[in-house]
């Protein structure tokens, strides 16, 4: 079981916002000893969303999807849902008294909208004003706000993962190398064979220009399994200087 993460909405794609979740489930996945496994970003189109969700349901993986659960016109994520499991979207009976006790007297038919999810789905509190979100098959949707967002996801990780803590915990340690990077390739190659817990990776950074060659490094690291990083990075450092190759030690970062 995977976390993965779906940011919905025309505005991210268009440039009229600027993602802030796709850093923030990071860092709260990190803190509990967990990682992202992929995420995906998709306008508010009906057809590309309920085929991704469509794949997404299937792959098994635990997924928070951020958006679009509104009552407007441009808000699918909750009809597209729906299709992708073929059933049915109904006013949750939980929803329909949360919105009822935030608007009271100011309940609308529009508003209640907002509590019609897919048949089966169960609601997510939001602490912030009330409107739930709703999970089906260990997907989690909340809204598209960031300060109704984010304590609701921290609730579902707190809540219904806390078992699964420190499962994926991981740590990271590189070295500043001045090596073209396909000298550096098989030396990834063997680390990878022997440190199953970990894996390479190489960041080249390039000078200003085509003919600036002095700001030319790659930053050359491992990142995995605590106990294996310091070994394999010993190994990296023997391995550089095999190659008559020159580095700068890096502080490890967890």
């Amino acid at each position: 079981m995977s976390f993965g993460a779906l940011v919905i909405g025309d505005e991210i794609l268009v440039g009229k916002r600027q993602d802030k979740h796709l850093s923030f489930i990071i860092q709260a996945l990190a803190q509990r000893g967990l990682r992202l496994a992929w995420c995906e970003y998709h306008g508010d189109d009906p057809e590309r969303l309920t085929a991704a969700l469509k794949r997404s349901f299937a792959s098994g993986d635990v997924v928070f999807s951020f958006g679009g659960i509104g009552a407007t016109p441009d808000d699918h994520t909750r009809q597209c849902a729906a299709a992708a499991l073929g059933v049915g979207l109904a006013l949750h009976s939980q929803a329909e008294h949360e919105i009822r006790s935030r608007f009271a007297g100011e309940t609308t038919p529009q508003r209640l909208k907002m509590g019609e999810f897919p048949l089966g789905a169960e609601i997510i509190p939001n602490p912030f004003n009330r409107i739930p979100g709703f999970v089906v098959r260990e997907h989690w949707f909340v809204p598209g706000f960031p300060q109704m967002a984010w304590p609701m996801l921290e609730w579902v990780l707190d809540t219904k993962y806390r078992h699964l803590f420190d499962r994926d915990r991981w740590a990271e340690a590189s070295v500043i190398v001045y090596l073209p990077e396909s000298t550096i390739a098989p030396l990834m190659e063997e680390i990878n064979a022997k440190y199953k817990g970990l894996k390479a990776f190489s960041l080249p950074s390039m000078g200003a220009d085509a003919t600036d060659t002095s700001r030319r490094h790659i930053e050359l690291g491992v990142r995995g399994a605590p106990a294996e990083v310091e070994p394999a990075i010993a190994d990296i450092r023997r391995g550089i200087q095999a190659l008559g190759g020159r580095f700068e030690d890096r502080s490890p970062a967890a």
